[in-house]
């Protein structure tokens, strides 16, 4: 005879999933103490042993209703046998398999049991144990008061065995409890306690973990740096022990991250990354968990049939897993799909059974998910009313558990069905609602690209607003809204560049409509800005420097698509070339003009009559998104007249740049000027990009240097470290060489300027490292092709213009296309001949291109150049 435990141990590895799709890590079970156990006959123990082990060999392969059965025959031998330790542990372990498939209530029957059993025999360690997994199903039940009182409990036991692993694993549960009740701070103070204990015992896996919750944290208060921050401290502390089940949650939790800041490309190369590892380990639930999130970036992307390959391959899984509550969420996914492909009753279909499981099993964010996006279908049926009531359902579920994100997302559809329903009174106050919850999203903490990327998936919010607020004719209102919309980073960066140089604060509020009208005025410019509501809708502001404000809407129904698609084929039929000398194929007919006067009719003529008659008197376009890729300058009207012959140019972001490009030029200490032009390519940069030497632009080069009574910089000499000791200095930079559109290192900051390598590095000046400078200058001119192009966001382009602008330059001017080469050299040879006449920027470049186009009438080779920022 002799004398043996059941321990409680770990089964499977389990992922708590929360409705946007982050994932934890799984929290240990703790191994309950060795208790001697009365003597039992050989037999009898042997088969009770071999069903515990046949339980736990089915539980791995997630069969557990047959574990449960297995567990059920052991634990009846136990009885029979007296054994109450045993029974404890296997009452545990069929609580957890309960748990695993998601029958949460039934777990808890089990492990009541348990507790009463292992209290009856005074088993302190099981006792812990127990505490602790009852936790784990009241947080699955939403029940987050319930779980922390229940951590608490296994935490005094685990101080009584001064077990500090125990200690640690507990207070990571009670972190994510504070965490579940939005008790943020709290949570974070906790996980600190567990990440030093982890420390301590030298645990990296440990601390891993509670780095993951740590960074989860983070993402829930919207301080997405912090929280990638984070992630990557806890994947190399994973990678450095070789847990691969850690290192693959961890890409996860990081690839979700930068889907929810819309950076689709990056969220896809972790969730690749984390998938690889994953698929080696055979961790089943972790690859239905990346196969879903695979599926709901392709589904952000518009491809919804590769999201429904990718659901359904995690549905598929997960039913093999008997995860309901991960069922739920890939039903949800699919009815997403479904809706985005207009199937709405599929749609309808999948997402009630999405909804009966997420009651079923209690998961109360999932079911708000799950209520929201069946208000969305009602509302693409124009069943307002229905989708009103799913949707306020969702809000009380949100509120409740103090989700941001969520409550702004669903406060949005709130107002889109109010509007729907012409109810503008509520449509207009929860609109703004929506939009201060959003707001506070965007710490001052994030790096510029992630606010950019978080902002553009906010968008929709703001152009809904100034629909409604137009409606309601609320112009001064709507273009508030308009402007507290649009370039918010670019602002920011702005402001505290400036106050960097002085002893203000930076302000960086949304101007008011005051405001807005004292910019123009100080501007002496005509302000136009556009803002793109729909595929069907344009709305154009006009601000006189009078302070007089009017709108028009547009139509833009009769262009028979989008109107980005029509300005990027406007470009190819005008015959806008690429970089490195390859062109469109020409056009065959005059669409080039048809095109230019369409775009005029659309942009133009509804507001002509709003533009100043003198064509000396400036006027400043305010693009939206693709509005950016217009050759304003060449639009023409019907008589044939290019609006450059009519108006004097410039565009610029957004309304509150303008100030600060004024105050940045009060603060210009730079003398003299920088002229390069056509920079010796770095062999592999040229192979790269597919460049070619600009002997034109070296010619260009040499005759503006003379102008501006300097050297050129050519060849060789223009070397990077050479530009970066020089440029700080320079009143004028002139910068006749290739401009690269390419996020070269990858963080979020597309574009680079083509300079000589010296051997340390390969010439390229990119706009990351633009941003870190601190220019003194007046003007800094990109002569080079497609230097005013990069991402198009709602914080204007995203490229070269944007970070010389913030690193001290005043104005900007840049190229939309690749000009030919004596076209250039001639317009930029009269813009700096101009300049030594007095005439201020934006004067010079229009008589530059009027004299240009008398030789050269095509738009192609005189229309590209665009001047940002001020004209004075």
């Amino acid at each position: 005879m002799y004398c043996k435990k059941i321990g409680l141990t770990v089964l499977i590895a389990l992922l708590s999933g929360m409705g946007s799709g982050y994932f934890e890590f799984p929290n240990p079970i703790h191994i309950l103490t060795d208790k001697t156990l009365a003597q039992t006959p050989k037999p009898f123990q042997s088969e009770a042993e071999g069903l515990v082990n046949q339980g736990i060999q089915q539980a791995e392969k997630s069969q557990f209703d047959a574990a449960i059965n297995s567990w059920q025959s052991a634990l009846t031998i136990y009885k029979e046998l007296d054994d109450r330790f045993s029974q404890g542990a296997l009452l545990n372990y069929i609580g957890l398999a309960y748990r695993n498939s998601g029958q949460y209530q039934k777990a808890l029957v089990y492990l009541q049991q348990a507790l009463d059993v292992l209290t009856a025999v005074q088993d302190r360690a099981g006792i812990g144990t127990t505490w602790n997994n009852i936790g784990l199903v009241y947080s699955n039940l939403n029940r987050h008061k319930d779980a922390l009182k229940a951590y608490q409990q296994a935490l005094v036991i685990k101080k009584e065995f001064d077990d500090r692993r125990g200690q640690a694993t507990l207070l990571n549960n009670i972190g994510t409890a504070y965490r579940n009740l939005s008790e943020y701070n709290e949570a974070l103070k906790v996980y600190q306690q567990a990440r030093t204990l982890f420390k301590s015992v030298l645990d990296k896996s440990g601390e891993g973990t509670t780095l993951n919750n740590i960074g989860g944290v983070y993402n829930n208060l919207g301080q997405y740096s912090q929280a990638l921050s984070v992630y990557q401290q806890a994947l190399d502390l994973l990678k450095s022990v070789n847990d691969k089940a850690g290192e693959g949650t961890t890409l996860n939790n990081i690839g979700v991250l930068y889907r929810n800041l819309g950076q689709y490309d990056e969220a896809l190369k972790y969730y690749q990354q984390a998938l690889d590892i994953i698929n080696k380990l055979g961790k089943r639930t972790l690859i239905a968990t990346t196969l879903n999130n695979i599926g709901e970036v392709y589904d952000s992307q518009g491809k919804y049939e590769e999201a429904l390959n990718k659901y359904q391959q995690a549905l598929d899984v997960r039913k093999q897993l008997q995860d309901k509550a991960g069922e739920g969420t890939t039903l949800n996914s699919i009815g997403a799909a479904y809706r985005n492909l207009r199937q709405y009753q599929e749609a309808l279909k999948v997402y009630q059974q999405a909804l009966a499981i997420r009651e079923e099993v209690r998961d109360e964010g999932g079911k708000a998910t799950t209520l929201n996006n069946m208000g969305n279908v009602y509302l693409d049926l124009l069943q307002h009313n229905e989708a009103l009531k799913l949707y306020q359902q969702a809000l009380t579920i949100y509120e409740k558990v103090g989700d941001k994100p969520d409550i702004g997302t669903t406060l949005n559809n709130i107002g889109s069905a109010y509007l729907q329903a012409r109810n503008l009174e509520q449509a207009i106050a929860t609109l703004y609602k929506a939009i201060n919850v959003l707001d506070s999203l965007r710490s001052s903490e994030l790096s510029d690209a992630n606010k950019v990327a978080l902002f553009e998936t906010q968008d929709h919010t703001y152009r809904l607003l100034q629909k409604a607020l137009i409606a309601q004719n609320k112009i001064e209102e709507a273009l508030e809204v308009a402007e507290r919309g649009r370039a918010r980073a670019f602002v920011e960066l702005l402001s505290k560049r400036i106050s960097s140089n002085t002893n203000a604060q930076p302000t960086i509020s949304p101007p008011t409509i005051k405001q807005i009208q004292q910019i123009a005025q100080a501007q002496k410019a005509t302000l136009v800005e556009y803002s793109i509501i729909s595929d069907q809708e344009l709305l154009i502001w006009v601000i006189k420097p009078t302070g007089e404000i009017d709108v028009r809407q547009v139509d833009l129904k009769s262009l028979n698509t989008s109107l980005q698609d029509f300005v990027v084929t406007s470009r190819t039929f005008i015959g806008a070339r690429g970089r490195g000398g390859i062109g469109v194929v020409a056009p065959l007919d005059d669409s080039p003009t048809q095109r230019l006067q369409k775009l005029h009719q659309i942009l133009i003529e509804p507001i002509a009559d709003l533009l100043p008659t003198n064509p000396e008197a400036r006027v400043i376009f305010l693009p939206h998104k693709s509005l950016f890729l217009i050759p304003f300058v060449a639009l023409q009207d019907i008589k044939g007249k290019y609006l450059i012959e009519k108006h004097t140019i410039l565009t610029a972001p957004a309304i509150q740049v303008l100030d600060l490009t004024r105050k940045q030029r009060q603060q210009v200490s730079g003398k003299g000027a920088l002229v390069v032009g056509n920079p010796k390519i770095e062999p592999q940069v040229r192979r790269e990009y597919k460049l070619d030497q600009l002997g034109g632009a070296e010619r260009e080069a040499i005759k503006i240097a003379q102008i501006l009574k300097t050297k050129a910089l050519i060849g060789n000499q223009p070397t990077k470290a050479a530009i970066l000791q020089q440029i700080p200095s320079a009143r004028i930079i002139h910068l006749a060489t290739h401009g690269l559109l390419d996020d070269v290192k990858k963080l979020g900051i597309p574009g680079a300027i083509v300079l000589a390598p010296d051997g340390k590095d390969n010439g390229l000046l990119t706009s990351g490292e633009i941003l870190d400078l601190k220019l003194n200058a007046e003007l800094v001119v990109l002569s080079a092709c497609d230097s005013g192009q990069g991402k198009l966001t709602g914080d204007g382009v995203i490229g070269l213009s944007r970070s010389l602008i913030t690193s001290g330059a005043s104005s900007v001017i840049v190229t939309l296309w690749k000009i030919p080469d004596y076209p250039s050299a001639l317009l930029m040879t009269e813009f700096y001949q101009n300049l030594k006449r007095d005439y201020d920027k934006a004067t010079a470049l229009r008589s530059a291109m009027l004299t240009t186009m008398k030789k050269y009438p095509n738009p192609i080779d005189w229309a590209a150049f665009t001047l940002i920022g001020e004209a004075e």
